[in-house]
């Protein structure tokens, strides 16, 4: 009988065993598969981190510091970056470089000191080229992107003297917003001027990062730094590389920036915020300048531009940018929204 019931306990304990196994199989059945949805997660950090890892390593030796030597006084106020290593050019901000009493120096990433022979200053955008003789060992190139097909939550990557201070400081984020309108200036240059349809990010950019490049996980550039909120936290803004690039063409081709002048101040109308207000999207113009192109073809504050040739304005296809693409002398043709009726305007283009 004794003999019996331990047999009887061993086999209950083994049958509790079974039911116990089944029953943690049931509420916790998917314990592999958790481990690996983390592997996989770690997986992707670990390919993220080394994505930006490549990009800082190719991209950070064409990233230059911009410093201005007045008298006795040097100082790192700003940033840039090398489009042409034959011919010594580097792009930075114009806000950066705007005191003409002063002398610019370029140190690239090895330190080396260069000195900056001529400034060219593009009246309409912030932004301005500078032209060095290269060392002996030349310069490193940056690739251009493409800033139209932008997306926001897309990975960026920012490059460049933090706080006139820390050079080639490297941080990250995501485009938080597209076509936005600010104010931006030099603490350094006590100046501001209006830009348009630039790039919102959350990547930490301070003064002295102004001039750097804004980059892609591809290390394409896709903007150039130029301003930060002061109101707010990890609010920050570059300019689009396809507005820089139509400015580079022109340099190219004439030696200067002969830029079209338009002659309004205004604001991007979103498609969600030109629903909400039952107007079409566009630009929504603030003011005319006095005797400007707009001026002279009649153009009134309270219009909505919704076409120049054709091409529809949207949130990454802005007003200046299109603009930009037109040369001195040439008549564009605008579809324009005002007081509830379609209407068409000529206007042609001058030189500012």
């Amino acid at each position: 009988m004794k003999k019996w019931t331990i047999i009887l306990a061993i086999a209950i304990v083994l049958s509790i065993g079974f039911v116990g196994g089944a029953s943690l199989d049931k509420w916790w059945p998917d314990k592999n598969q958790n481990q690996g949805q983390l592997t996989e997660v770690r997986r992707e950090v670990l390919k993220e981190e080394n994505a930006v890892i490549s990009v800082v390593d190719e991209v950070s030796p064409a990233v230059v510091t911009v410093s201005f030597f007045g008298g006795l006084n040097e100082q790192d106020i700003g940033s840039g970056f090398v489009i042409s290593s034959a011919e010594g050019l580097i792009i930075t901000n114009r806000h950066v470089v705007s005191d003409q009493t002063v002398e610019y120096r370029i140190i690239t990433f090895d330190n080396t000191e260069l000195v900056a022979e001529k400034i060219y200053r593009d009246p309409v955008n912030d932004m301005a080229i500078i032209k060095v003789t290269p060392p002996v060992n030349g310069l490193k190139t940056i690739r251009l992107g493409d800033s139209n097909n932008l997306k926001a939550g897309q990975t960026v990557i920012a490059i460049g003297t933090a706080l006139g201070e820390f050079r080639t400081t490297v941080t990250t984020g995501v485009i938080s917003g597209l076509g936005r309108g600010i104010d931006a200036g030099s603490p350094y240059a006590g100046m501001t001027e209006r830009l348009d349809n630039v790039i919102q990010t959350d990547a930490a950019i301070n003064p002295g990062n102004s001039g750097g490049p804004l980059l892609n996980s591809s290390g394409e550039v896709i903007g150039v730094n130029v301003a930060v909120s002061q109101a707010g936290q990890n609010i920050s803004f570059a300019i689009p590389i396809n507005v820089v690039k139509e400015a580079i063409k022109n340099f190219v081709a004439t030696g200067k920036f002969s830029r079209p002048y338009f002659g309004v101040r205004f604001q991007m109308l979103s498609e969600k915020m030109a629903a909400a207000n039952s107007v079409p999207q566009g630009a929504y113009v603030v003011e005319i300048m006095p005797n400007s192109p707009a001026a002279k073809a009649f153009l009134l504050p309270g219009d909505i531009i919704e076409q120049i040739d054709g091409i529809g304005l949207t949130e990454t296809v802005g007003l200046t940018e299109l603009i930009n693409r037109k040369k001195v002398g040439e008549e564009v043709k605008l579809n324009v929204y005002r007081s509830g009726k379609e209407t068409t305007v000529k206007v042609v283009l001058e030189e500012i």
